[in-house]
């Protein structure tokens, strides 16, 4: 694993690209040029392994870009995980996050889910002014500035009239740091979200 790492990582330098990587990427990447990483080898994923074990081979501060779509969700460890990613993220390389909010109806439905995801979640391991509620961050050492939070209303497209009522919820609810700390402190659970997407950079 480490030699097939490191001639990506290579091929990226000597092309003079981007090392973004894409954790938990599955059958398809959403991020174009990206280094796919998946336990289960899809075929387009570029290295099959456990993403602890992955991580571990990267060198410090040699990756620019992190993304993960529905992939969080699934690990019980997020302060190593993010711990990890500190280490291999160049300064102000970005991680981007999507996952289920809280209260999206299907979340339960999935057994290999362990990590509950809301707005103020990633606010926990970062430095965050986006939001007037402050959490506390129980000594962990911050590497990261959470530089933003969106609430995303979706549903299958089949049903295109509820899509079309999510879409304008989803509108309102995201137009300020206010209306985002109402949805979720007042109504959630009467207009459930389907997942939250984070961005956090490194400092």
């Amino acid at each position: 694993m480490k030699d097939i790492i490191n001639k990506l990582l290579t091929n990226k330098v000597d092309s003079n690209e981007k090392v973004i990587l894409e954790l938990g990427c599955g059958n398809h990447k959403k991020v174009n040029n990206s280094i796919g990483i998946d336990a289960i080898d899809y075929p387009n994923v570029d290295i099959c392994g456990d993403v602890f074990e992955v991580l571990k081979l990267i060198p410090d501060s040699t990756v620019d870009e992190v993304h993960s779509f529905h992939f969080i969700e699934h690990i019980s460890d997020i302060s190593g995980l993010i711990e990890e990613l500190a280490r291999v993220v160049k300064r102000n390389g970005i991680v981007g996050f999507t996952a289920p909010h809280f209260s999206n109806p299907y979340y339960y439905s999935d057994p290999t889910h362990k990590t509950f995801f809301g707005l103020y979640t990633f606010c926990y391991y970062s430095d965050c002014s986006l939001f007037s509620r402050r959490v506390p961050t129980y000594n962990v050492d911050i590497k990261f500035n959470l530089e933003k939070v969106s609430l995303n209303f979706k549903t299958d497209r089949s049903f295109f009239i509820r899509a079309g009522v999510k879409y304008i919820i989803g509108k309102l609810f995201n137009f300020s740091s206010y209306t985002k700390e109402l949805y979720e402190d007042t109504l959630c659970y009467i207009f459930p979200c389907y997942e939250i997407h984070a961005i956090l950079k490194r400092k």
